[in-house]
């Protein structure tokens, strides 16, 4: 998967030619700028510069719908605000010609892009009123990039109300220096505020820098040939695959490597969750150089996900689960917080994150269906150290694993097998 993977990404860059035309975004003080960007898309869709200048604050008023773009850049190289008034942008999302995004892109050989300027190309969406007011109901999404040959980079976002980077359905997509500031300058937690989606085919994340609420990174149904490397990741739940096989779902996901990560106070380090129930498979899933820093659970595997906020979870004796095949947990460093805490999103008691009969000191947790996994292998792990000093564990159910997964696969210590010196 390594060479793979490897190879792909030099195929990323789209083929970009010089710009024909350039349509630098008009702005009037107390004005939504959005309906200028829309009626100039009929000139200015191919072979196009759609710049927005920097020293200007646009509103961005009302979502924009790009549509389809060809050999085209959109460039923030100046600010952009969303609506600070929760009801106006309620009101947006419930409409019916709503694009399912606040800004959405579809096309080829297309770029996003901000600047470099540590000053210009943020994107303020207002986020903090939302969390404040614990305010869940049609919320916008933000960036949906659904292209064939595109980067993003140098984009900026500031308090995304949920739900940051789509790029589910696009294919050679290049996503780099990209900042994501999901952070609550109150009690209130940003849920939600996931990083990047990644549904797509043959897409490099590389070299971002992810604070927020939710998965830094969510591999969904679709992707094939996803590679996430030399990120740094604060604060949410993780470097994820799913949710999967939600409703009985036929889930597929492939040839996934995450790598090079640092991951500070975040619930999970890496995670895997696919529902009871359902179907489809995820194979060739590696997960590599994780380093950690008060992470609670550095390495989660379950084939139980639930909706926790519809009660308990359900009771099944269906045997269907999104198979696992040759998945790879491999050099993971770092501390384990293992005292008593109480994460931003808990709101119920237990918390939905709570682990029946965990003690708390479990560095790796399979939570498998018997029949469901081959070759799952967690190897030079034991560099990840509880914070208080505890002896490692870990949670198996050797009835439900045939291979040696690199440590004796019970409810315990962690002890160390050959395979996971390899």
């Amino acid at each position: 998967m390594v060479s793979s993977l490897a190879l792909s990404a030099l195929t990323l860059l789209p083929l970009v030619s010089a710009y024909s035309k350039t349509f630098v975004v008009p702005h009037v003080d107390g004005k939504d700028d959005s309906p200028a960007v829309i009626a100039a898309l009929a000139d200015y869709s191919s072979d196009s510069l759609i710049l927005f200048q920097r020293g200007v604050t646009y509103n961005l008023w009302t979502p924009i719908n790009f549509g389809t773009l060809t050999n085209a850049e959109v460039a923030f190289e100046g600010n952009a605000t969303y609506p600070t008034d929760i009801a106006t942008v309620q009101a947006e999302v419930a409409k019916s010609t709503f694009p399912g995004h606040w800004l959405k892109i579809t096309g080829t050989n297309v770029t996003l892009r901000g600047t470099s300027n540590p000053n210009w190309g943020w994107i303020d969406s207002h986020g903090q009123a939302w969390w404040d007011a614990v305010q869940q109901t049609s919320r916008p999404h933000g960036i949906s990039f659904q292209v064939t040959n595109g980067v993003v980079k140098d984009m900026k976002l500031e308090k995304p109300v949920a739900w940051s980077f789509s790029f589910s359905g696009g294919k050679n997509i290049h996503a780099f220096n990209n900042r994501i500031h999901a952070v609550s300058n109150s009690k209130a937690f940003p849920f939600n505020t996931d990083g990047f989606a990644a549904g797509g085919t043959n897409i490099l994340i590389e070299n971002n820098y992810i604070q927020n609420g939710d998965d830094c990174i969510t591999v969904g149904s679709g992707a094939n040939g996803v590679h996430f490397r030399n990120n740094y990741c604060e604060g949410g739940h993780g470097l994820s695959i799913g949710s999967l096989g939600k409703g009985g779902a036929v889930a597929s996901v492939q040839n996934v490597l995450f790598e090079n990560v640092v991951m500070v106070d975040e619930l999970y380090g890496a995670r895997f969750k696919s529902w009871t129930g359902g179907n489809g498979l995820a194979r060739n899933i590696t997960w590599r150089n994780i380093v950690l820093y008060n992470v609670p659970f550095p390495i989660y595997v379950t084939q139980n996900y639930w909706d926790q906020a519809l009660g308990p979870k359900p009771v099944t004796s269906s045997p269907n689960n999104t198979h696992i095949e040759d998945m790879l947990f491999d050099n993971f460093s770092g501390l384990q917080l293992d005292t008593p805490y109480v994460e931003g999103s808990c709101v119920s008691d237990p918390c939905w994150y709570a682990v029946a009969n965990a003690t708390g000191k479990e560095i790796a947790i399979f939570d498998l269906y018997t029949n469901t996994t081959t070759n799952i292998v967690a190897r030079h792990i034991s560099g990840i150290r509880p914070s208080d000093g505890a002896k490692q564990a870990v949670m198996c159910d050797p009835e439900t694993i045939y291979n040696d997964v690199g440590f004796v696969c019970q409810n315990g210590a962690f002890v160390q097998t050959p395979v996971g010196y390899l």
